[in-house]
């Protein structure tokens, strides 16, 4: 009887994902090589690199492969923690037991939550760093990307053409951006050198940062927001090449050259050269780090990259350059087209009422007592509902859910311009 009452201890879940994990793991759809390549100015640049990640959903055991690039400022320690917490702060965003297309589909949602609550958490340390991230995570195909700052992400699918997975969060060249810090309490202007002359780029006041969003960065006021511009998107099976590069590169390099001058080169040998021809164009004035990444079938040889450029459908083109309508919904994952690259979803709204909608197509995304950003339990009565305060919520009413506790919420209003932040600043770069 008492053998029998331990056996019946163990839940049915439980020995499922032990058999899926020692049984069933899905081999891989895709090949991916990568190399990465720097030349310091400051140590103040970050990579993060893991491939082959496990996990087990609640259909199978799958691997995914992730890759970051954190370009800090005004010391490191931001890049340093977004580095050794980002990642486990979007998984644990994501519910357990979903399988692996609702996995892929919680990932733009994720993000926006790991992204917040890394900036929060950090801050919390009072250290007045910060830092711009690139982050991607590669599961099969697909490909998403959540971005804060002024590094880039380009891909070079095996079919052709040049798209672009990244925002640019620089204030002199993003004007949407420029209104919102505004609208939200900031100042926006160059630097004042006496008599009325302006030097230098746009920055934002008070503070001084070039950039409108980034992690960390408590002195410069909480209208630098940390949430990310995400973008997905899927391959085709023909595979592709992507660059992922701090602005050392993209200061000197446009995308097509930075393409073009490693062309037919494995990863490695790609980001050295690019690296170096980023230096010789523009010299050492900042950390420059490059990552290259190829995505090849299983079947296709290892050095076979894309070896020519080829013309791009017009429509493709349109739907990467310029936001389409209905691009911030997700995709179902029947697709007309299978062999070109497919947009899924983008949006860089910041606003997290709007990148924590509930019209969502998993009905568990978000649970009823526990915030969406931190993930901490709220007790019944607790949470508030990320719709609150909203002038025009439609359908969605108060007590509709997500629901954040009352520090998430206050982060939120700050970030809004809807109370005024107590971070007085003393100048950043």
């Amino acid at each position: 009887m008492s053998a029998r009452s331990e056996h019946q201890s163990v839940p049915l879940s439980v020995l499922l994902k032990r058999e899926l994990a020692n049984e069933k793991i899905e081999k891989p759809e895709v090949v991916i090589l990568h190399g990465q390549a720097s030349e310091n100015k400051k140590g103040e640049d970050f990579t993060l690199l893991k491939t082959e990640c496990q996990r087990v959903l609640g259909d199978g055991v799958s691997t995914y492969s992730v890759f970051g690039l954190f370009d800090g400022h005004n010391g490191s320690a931001a890049a340093i923690y977004a580095k050794e917490n980002l990642l486990n702060n979007v998984l644990s965003a994501i519910p357990s037991d979903l399988n692996r297309d609702e996995w892929v589909a919680a990932l733009p949602r994720a993000l926006v939550a790991g992204f917040v609550k890394t900036d929060k958490d950090f801050q919390e340390k009072a250290q007045t760093s910060g830092t711009t991230v690139t982050f991607m995570i590669v599961e099969g195909w697909v490909l998403t990307v959540a971005s804060v700052g002024d590094s880039r992400c380009i891909l070079e699918p095996s079919e052709g053409g040049i798209f672009y997975l990244s925002a640019d969060h620089r204030l002199e060249s993003n004007e949407e951006e420029r209104v919102r810090i505004t609208s939200s309490g900031g100042e926006v202007g160059r630097l004042n050198t006496g008599g009325g002359t302006e030097v230098g780029p746009l920055r934002c006041w008070p503070g001084g940062l070039c950039l409108s969003r980034s992690i960390g960065d408590m002195d410069v006021g909480e209208f630098i927001v940390p949430v990310p511009h995400v973008k997905q998107v899927k391959l085709s099976t023909a595979g592709g090449r992507i660059i992922l590069s701090s602005d050392g590169v993209w200061d000197a390099l446009s995308a097509e050259m930075a393409l073009d001058c490693c062309r037919g080169m494995p990863p490695e040998a790609a980001a050295t050269h690019i690296v170096k021809e980023s230096v010789q164009a523009k010299g050492l004035r900042d950390d420059t780090t490059c990552i290259v990444i190829d995505i090849l079938p299983l079947e296709k040889p290892p050095t076979s990259v894309p070896t020519q450029k080829k013309p791009v459908k017009g429509m493709l083109k349109s739907i990467f350059r310029k936001k389409s309508s209905e691009s911030s919904t997700f995709i179902e994952k029947e697709y007309l087209e299978p062999d070109v690259v497919q947009e899924l979803y983008e949006e860089g709204s910041a606003m997290l009422s709007e990148r924590l909608e509930t019209k969502y197509p998993l009905c568990n995304m978000f649970k009823l007592f526990i915030c969406a950003v931190c993930q901490v339990e709220i007790k019944p009565g607790e949470g508030i509902s990320i719709h609150e305060g909203l002038t025009n919520p439609g359908r969605l009413r108060p007590w509709d859910g997500p629901f954040l506790c009352s520090s998430c919420q206050e982060k939120k209003e700050a970030m809004e311009g809807k109370r005024t932040s107590d971070r007085l600043s003393s100048g950043s770069d």
